[in-house]
């Protein structure tokens, strides 16, 4: 225990960063046996566990988030993990430097994918027909605004011609 008291005085920034680093993904090692292989106390260990994992002092420490994994990997571990009780999923994840949180979330989102897809399939088709049936009433205006316009023309030409034939009587 002597030794492991000299230790937690001074700790090299290095020795420090790998111990923290053994603490995450790929290894997860847990704090109590880090503490007993170390010789360095649980709470020591606990509080750099938090502070990297609150993206505090310690910098450079690659650790696993969520927010690194495709959705290919997040599809294949809940394939993974979809017939696993609670407490096998809860160790899979601890093994993975995952959440059990997480993974119950990309379970519910991989369920409700397939359907929510078949919605909105069926929602686009109601939205195209609706703007099909929007799209033959304006052709349909614009058939009988221009049918209009060309009445309107042909009988401005017929008044000039009336009127240069008749010697434009209806100036006013």
């Amino acid at each position: 225990m002597n030794n492991g008291k000299k230790i937690q005085s001074s700790y090299a920034a290095e020795q420090k960063e790998a111990l923290i680093k053994r603490m995450f993904h790929p290894e997860n090692i847990t704090v109590p046996q880090l503490a007993m292989e170390t010789g360095i106390s649980k709470s020591t260990l606990a509080t750099w566990k938090n502070k990297a994992r609150q993206g505090g002092q310690v910098k450079n420490i690659n650790i696993n988030s969520n927010k690194e994994l495709s959705s290919r990997e997040k599809f294949l571990i809940v394939m993974e993990t979809y017939s696993l009780p609670e407490i096998k999923l809860s160790e899979y994840c601890r093994s993975k430097g995952l959440y059990v949180e997480h993974v119950k979330k990309w379970r519910e989102a991989c369920m409700n994918s397939n359907g929510q897809e078949h919605e909105i399939s069926k929602e686009l088709k109601i939205e195209l027909m609706e703007e099909k049936k929007k799209s033959k009433s304006l052709e349909k205006e614009l058939n009988r605004k221009d049918k209009a316009l060309a009445e309107t023309a042909a009988l401005l030409v017929l008044r000039k011609k009336l009127g240069a034939i008749f010697g434009d009587q209806e100036e006013e």
